[in-house]
């Protein structure tokens, strides 16, 4: 197993996508130095970020230890994930066919069950004026993908054969599910699946991450800092 000596650096904010990092970075137990870019300030907007994550979004890292030796940063969640799991050979299997399996629900993730709940989230809680029509259309596909996920979890612990990072990129953007407007009793895999993974301490402890007080944000009641997260266009 790879051995990290020097602390990977973490860029992150307390969201579903920065807890995905945070669970797996507390997984491996690897050092990580947490660097707060408080999104509802505009952070994210710094040259010194953007240099490291050009989307302008969290989470990012720098692995001062990257291949051959030289520090590489990486941004995107998934391809965090994917990229440390491969440095470190865990939580992502070596058989090709498995791997095609955890690479499936990881996208699956990627591209639906986070950004079609992150649209549920917005029409739903912050958008000034309510769209019905928007917040019927995310709920109901809300809906649609956590029937999804419970038909994969049948009869299997997690969602792609054994433990992986398939779990942990789906597992924080799920525990949303109340103010999501889901009933986890129509999902008992799913119920049961989460329960599963929060039992686990590297979990706990990576859902635990949380920024000093003076940077915390209650983006439902923070009107300046909607203005900074919504609505922005290229500079």
């Amino acid at each position: 197993m790879t051995e990290q000596t020097k602390p990977i650096d973490l860029y992150y904010f307390p969201t579903p996508n920065g807890h995905k990092v945070s669970i797996m970075l507390e997984e491996l137990g690897v050092p990580y130095t947490v660097h707060p870019i408080h999104i509802g300030k505009g952070d994210q907007f710094k040259p010194e970020f953007l240099a490291v994550s050009p989307n302008n979004k969290i989470p990012a890292i720098v692995d001062p230890e990257g291949p051959g030796g030289a520090p590489i940063s990486v941004f995107e969640s998934g391809a965090i994930l994917k990229y440390l799991a491969e440095k470190f050979d865990r939580f992502y299997p070596r058989d090709p066919r498995a791997r095609v399996e955890v690479d499936e629900w990881l996208f699956w993730q990627m591209g639906g069950f986070g950004p079609m709940l992150g649209q549920n989230h917005h029409f739903k809680q912050y958008a000034p004026e309510k769209i019905q029509y928007a917040i019927d259309r995310y709920v109901n596909e809300t809906h649609r993908l956590y029937g999804v996920l419970n038909k994969q979890l049948e009869g299997q612990d997690y969602m792609a054969g054994d433990y992986s990072i398939a779990d942990m990129a789906t597992l924080s953007w799920s525990l949303g599910w109340e103010k999501q407007g889901m009933d986890l009793g129509e999902f008992p895999n799913v119920a049961a699946w989460q329960e599963r993974l929060k039992a686990r301490p590297a979990v706990e402890r990576g859902l635990a991450v949380k920024l000093p007080e003076d940077q915390q944000m209650n983006l439902a009641d923070d009107k300046e800092a909607q203005k900074v997260l919504f609505n922005q266009r290229a500079k």
